[in-house]
């Protein structure tokens, strides 16, 4: 599941988010005062209305809302970013006890990893899929409706009675979890108007993406310590999710636009018997057209964009990091320590220490991009989109390529645990400064066309199916290769993934202007620029 999303890992919520800002960004303040306009071509349907927006300060909007509104809707969002990844990573806690209770051997492959795989694989295949039934649902009631069946999937996995039913059903616990996600990324673009205001909220949106997926097994530790079945994993999470329910259903309120104004064009139809209906209604195209857009186009921009094929290989890399530290962690410090199952689990908070630290960083990214605008002579007054890059490079080369080489070289019996802790750290730093620039990179590289959001969707595709596989590779890499040279190769892949960004600061606008679809930088940019 993707950071990404944003936003990220956010899918086509970023188009539609955009494409809401910008020709429609104000929602009405009720219905009896809402702007009805006919229709510009009368000679074909006369009696035919278009319900618009209330104006620019229409209380009802959410870019009009109080700041503790926005705050409460936003946190509830947030909060339930950061618990629902939980379940994706926190099985890996108890390998051993589902192997030998089910009958499951590592000996020659990590089969053990299967549920996680299976969990990340359902995030990749409903986040393409199933987006755009989501933007029909609107944000309150597509969570709402997810979460529910979330709960549900969750469930068998406490009481599975054989391997294939936690495989079954975390591949679709995994695919609610990345549409929740999603769902809740659109709500910052709906409630935060300028770029400004949507920079600590879609960083805090990454932060707890990558927190989420990192905490599992810390959060869980504990079970196999203390508690008789690693059933509790899974039986806690169902109390918790439930007793949010609540919460979630008071605090998460309706943010999408275009839903607020399809149900009070059809509140209008039914009081009035007129013919009023919104734009999205009378132009979008019906819903198996953009369920095959959804399906298609993310892959087919992944496969013919260069700069998209790239940037996704990078962010994929660096988050499918999080899921491969659950593996290569637990061999290592086994091995080189002798320790337990449940204390190896804790030290994945080190990797959450250093995503902490990364976000403070891309919050001095963001002042750098901003900061470009003044230099930009592409698009005078714009920030530069590869400016979203700087300081992902140096937390790419430093964090995810120094801190690998540092837990490689410090992987030994007669070195204190601390020494690759640190190295882990610094990983998380700069998977944290990379997953985040990519998600705003390309974003504000396809964002003149309609193509961002499938373009942020292929990008969560991307981490997702790297995330489920990379970590299959990690027994191999760190029994045959041995703890240096796993982590050693690791690194070297880092730092061949991250010249990626270096040719696309020195060449973007280059890559931006040959695109079909980026032109965020080229002409199409610069005739926004002229209307706005």
């Amino acid at each position: 599941m993707s950071a990404i999303g944003p936003l990220n890992h956010a899918g086509d919520q970023a188009e539609t988010a955009d494409a809401r800002h910008e020709s429609n960004p104000h929602q009405l303040h009720d219905v009896e005062s809402s702007s009805v306009i006919p229709p510009a071509n009368q000679g074909e349907k006369p009696d035919l209305q278009t319900l618009t927006w209330d104006g620019p300060d229409d209380p009802t909007n959410p870019v009009n809302w109080s700041k503790r509104r926005k705050w409460i809707v936003t946190g509830a969002a947030l909060f339930a970013t950061l618990m629902a990844c939980w379940n994706g990573t926190s099985i890996t806690v108890a390998a051993g006890d589902i192997n030998e209770q089910f009958g499951i051997s590592d000996a020659t492959f990590p089969h053990s990893y299967w549920p996680v795989t299976s969990w990340s694989v359902g995030g990749a295949i409903f986040i393409i899929l199933f987006l755009p039934l989501m933007e029909d649902l609107g944000v309150r009631w597509g969570f709402m409706i997810t979460y529910a069946f979330f709960i549900i999937m969750i469930i068998p996995q406490a009481v599975a009675q054989n391997y294939a039913t936690l495989i079954v059903t975390r591949f679709f616990s995994g695919g609610c979890a990345s549409l929740l996600a999603n769902t809740i990324a659109s709500v910052i673009p709906d409630v935060w108007e300028t770029e400004e205001e949507r920079s600590i909220p879609v960083g805090l949106y990454i932060l707890l993406y990558l927190m989420g997926s990192t905490l599992g097994p810390p959060v869980f530790g504990g079970v196999t310590q203390f508690l008789d079945t690693w059933r509790w994993i899974f039986y806690i999470q169902i109390i918790i999710y439930v007793a949010l329910f609540p919460i979630f259903i008071y605090t998460v309120e309706e943010t999408r636009g275009t839903v607020i104004l399809r149900r009070r064009a059809k509140k209008l139809r039914k009081t009035t018997g007129k013919k009023i209906y919104t734009d999205t209604e009378l132009n979008a195209p019906p819903i198996h057209s953009r369920l095959a857009r959804s399906a298609t186009r993310p892959i087919m921009l992944l496969f013919t964009e260069p700069v998209l094929f790239a940037s996704t290989l990078w962010s994929a890399f660096s988050f499918g990091t999080v899921f491969l530290f659950t593996q290569s962690v637990a061999q290592v410090f086994r091995d080189l320590y002798g320790w337990e199952e449940y204390s190896i689990s804790y030290v994945q908070g080190a990797v959450v220490i250093g995503e902490i630290l990364g976000w403070f960083a891309t919050l001095y990214g963001t002042h750098l991009f901003l900061k470009s605008a003044s230099r930009n002579t592409e698009c005078p007054g714009r920030p530069i989109p590869e400016a979203r890059l700087y300081v992902s490079i140096f937390g790419s080369f430093f964090g995810i390529v120094g801190g690998m080489f540092i837990y490689a070289w410090t992987s030994y019996p007669d070195l204190p645990w601390i020494a690759p802790s640190i190295g882990l750290a610094m990983v998380g730093f700069g998977i944290m400064t990379v997953v985040s620039a990519v998600a705003d990179y390309i974003t504000d590289a396809y964002a003149a066309s309609d193509y961002a959001g499938s373009a942020i969707s292929a990008v969560a595709f991307g981490e997702n199916n790297v995330a489920g596989f990379l970590p299959l590779a990690a027994q191999s890499m760190y029994t045959n290769l041995g703890f240096q040279w796993a982590s050693t190769l690791l690194a070297f892949l880092a730092l061949l993934l991250g010249i990626a960004p270096l040719v696309f600061v020195w060449k973007g606008r280059w890559f931006r202007e040959k695109s079909p679809f980026m032109q965020s930088g080229g002409e199409v940019m610069k005739g926004q620029s002229e209307k706005s």
